[in-house]
């Protein structure tokens, strides 16, 4: 896992972060309670709606940028097996006896891109069959040229 820092850390320091906040708030309110017994309560609501709107704004915004993410990930493979297709489709273009090495080649390399998402949460495996793509990738436009 080079250069990869894991979430989990993050994501639990954030929680006690904020169970912290919650208690350190409900002290304070207890203590305002205490010296102002018959104070009204109407800031704090129009503050507690407002940040409570904040979060879920929060919230709204991180699941749109998920999906977005999402969606562009989902048309970039799509883009790249169009363009894989519409390679190999071009094959026929060589002449007859070029033709079965350059589908072979076609073949593997098609292999290859599939190991590779295959092997996408070892980061060095993966990387290792990208590179043997991007070889395959240089071989058959040498053929092709």
């Amino acid at each position: 896992m080079d250069g990869m820092i894991p979430a989990w850390p993050f994501a639990v320091a954030l929680l006690i972060g904020m169970l912290i906040c919650l208690e350190v708030g409900r002290q304070m309110g207890m203590r305002w309670l205490a010296k102002n017994p018959e104070g009204t309560m109407s800031g704090l609501r129009v503050v507690q709606g407002s940040m409570f709107t904040l979060y879920g704004l929060l919230l709204a915004f991180t699941f749109s940028e998920a999906t977005s993410r999402f969606d562009v990930q989902r048309e970039l493979i799509v883009d790249e097996a169009d363009a894989i297709g519409t390679a190999y489709l071009r094959v026929d273009l060589l002449p007859a006896e070029s033709q079965p090495a350059m589908r072979e080649l076609f073949r593997e390399y098609l292999d290859s891109r599939l190991a590779s998402y295959r092997k996408m949460p070892d980061i060095a495996a993966a990387t290792a069959e990208l590179s043997r793509s991007e070889k395959l990738q240089k071989e058959i436009w040498a053929h092709a040229a």
